[in-house]
């Protein structure tokens, strides 16, 4: 990592290719506290920043970067008085506190979309709107099949039309959803996707990819973090996972990305165990990965919950991060100016099917088109043909028949593979729900030997502490029995001497009476 820029409009534009840079604001202008799993979105030459979570505590504040004053401010934006979407009724003028939310700039307002709160009762996604022109906010009724609330989702924008996967509701069950927001009509609707989608997980990241492909990549469930990566056909609604090539990529969840033409660009997150050092990138058009540059192991950027955004100056193309989490909280801007790279012209994506049938209608288009052209030729060699008419059409029958029968059979093979398909996805299918079970049960089994073996350590000190107590009763009957034999030798030694305390006092008698009569 470079030496930093110091609030410089011209350090920014000298600054090296594909390197981050710690940027400091000009002035000493404050910067915002520190947070993570907030939410951040260009708009207008404008870095806002909404909200986040330090310490366990949720904020509320909207941060503002200028990136022609090169400036930090906070916006205080009032709550819009003309909108009578009052969420839960209430009039409170400050925004909600919010983490785990997304931001997409749509028009002039910035749309907070879900996120956690701990303000809000319903169990239903929250939509705001903060419009940059009033600098006022407004929460928003939404309509239709409403979501289930959530954070750690991830959602794109395509014209005017939101889409959300994934996240982790309120219960921390674990989603794989896919739901679309009409802006226009604030009316949502949950999409039914084919087979073959993604696990459910949340902190992944989604990108799309000349406005058909919705891409998602990483993330986590509760104990495993994902390097997968997943294509869906938003007109098809088909889910495929293409085959990538390049650098290998380590599993991640926390990341942050942007899409800057048809290059992917991907910083930070973990693995539970350590932050992601390298900054990524895809090209979506051949699904090559490559690592545009890295940080130290403990570096800022190497954490969980930044955001990473894009913006122009000067016609230098950036990418901006911010915040995040490893160890410690950060609030610095860091910068990193981008290697201008060729583009390649989109290209259309197709499953297997759709190949297969794009060929077979390319197969049937250059039998039609060769019977033309054998027509034309027929109609300009009409001399010829009348001189050799049988061996001509009856060569060009019997191709037809080869060629006819030949995508016959290539149907029917086609028919075959698709078939063939069908089951290994619906085996896929089952591999993975038995796959689901069986960890469950695993887990269920694991508890159990745990708590069997809890009982088995109590067991073992309550048998230890028997033995201890045995062994003391052995050492009392021990002494019991000494007692005993004494009190026997006392008993005996009484009665020895009673006996003889009771000779002679006869004796005495005897004695006395021998003497009276003497005298």
């Amino acid at each position: 990592m470079g030496e930093g820029i110091n609030g410089d409009a011209g350090d920014l534009a000298a600054a090296p290719y594909d390197q981050w840079l710690p940027f400091s604001p000009a002035g000493g202008s404050p910067r915002p506290s520190a947070r993570y799993k907030h939410a951040a979105e260009v708009v207008r030459e404008k870095l806002y920043v909404v909200g986040g979570s330090r310490n366990g505590r949720y904020l509320s504040d909207i941060q503002v970067f200028d990136f022609r004053t090169l400036k930090w401010s906070a916006l205080s934006a009032a709550r819009d008085s003309s909108q009578l979407n009052i969420e839960n009724n209430t009039t409170d003028p400050s925004f909600p506190a919010l983490a785990g939310h997304s931001l997409v700039n749509w028009k002039k307002y910035i749309v907070v979309v879900a996120g956690n709160t701990r303000t809000s009762t319903s169990n239903k996604v929250s939509v705001w709107l903060i419009n940059v022109e009033t600098n006022s906010w407004s929460s928003v009724d939404t309509y239709g099949k409403v979501p289930i609330s959530r954070g750690g989702q991830s959602v794109s924008l395509v014209g005017s039309r939101l889409i959300m996967f994934g996240g982790e509701d309120n219960k921390r069950r674990l989603l794989n959803d896919l739901h679309i927001l009409d802006l226009e009509t604030m009316m949502w609707e949950e999409v039914k996707t084919g087979k073959g989608g993604p696990a459910p997980r949340y902190d992944h990241s989604a990108a799309v990819y000349a406005d058909q492909y919705l891409l998602i990549f990483g993330g986590s469930s509760h104990s495993t973090c994902f390097s997968d990566i997943y294509l869906l056909d938003l007109q098809t609604m088909e889910w495929s996972q293409p085959d990538t090539q390049g650098a290998h990529i380590n599993p991640r969840s926390g990341h942050a990305g942007t899409m800057i033409d048809e290059n992917w660009y991907i910083v930070g997150g973990g693995d539970n165990a350590s932050g992601s050092t390298d900054t990524i990138m895809m090209n979506a058009s051949k699904f090559v990965w490559s690592v545009v540059t890295s940080v130290p192991a403990r570096d800022p950027l190497a954490c969980e919950g930044l955001t990473l955004c894009s913006t122009t100056v000067d016609g230098e193309k950036f990418l901006v991060a911010f915040g995040g989490y490893n160890g410690q909280y950060n609030n610095e801007i860091f910068v990193m100016k981008l290697k201008p790279r060729n583009l390649v012209q989109p290209r259309l994506l197709q499953s297997p099917a759709a190949a297969a049938a794009a060929a077979s209608v390319t197969a049937a288009y250059a039998v039609i088109t060769d019977e033309k052209t054998r027509d034309i030729v027929a109609t300009d060699d009409l001399d010829v043909k009348r001189v050799q008419p049988s061996g001509s059409s009856k060569q060009i029958t019997t191709e037809l028949d080869a060629l006819n029968g030949e995508k016959g059979k290539l149907e029917s093979r086609l028919a075959e593979v698709r078939d063939e398909n069908s089951k290994l996805k619906d085996r896929l299918d089952m591999v993975k729900l038995s796959h689901g079970e069986l960890t469950k049960e695993l887990k269920s089994v694991q508890h159990q030997l745990a708590a069997e073996g809890s009982r088995c350590q109590k067991l073992e000190s309550q048998i230890a502490a028997a033995h201890k107590r045995l062994e003391s009763t052995d050492s009392l009957e021990n002494e019991l029995e000494v007692l005993r034999q004494q009190i026997s030798q006392v008993e005996q030694t009484m009665t020895t001497a009673q006996r003889q305390k009771s000779g002679g006092v006869w004796k005495w008698v005897a004695g006395s009476a021998e003497i009276s009569d003497d005298e």
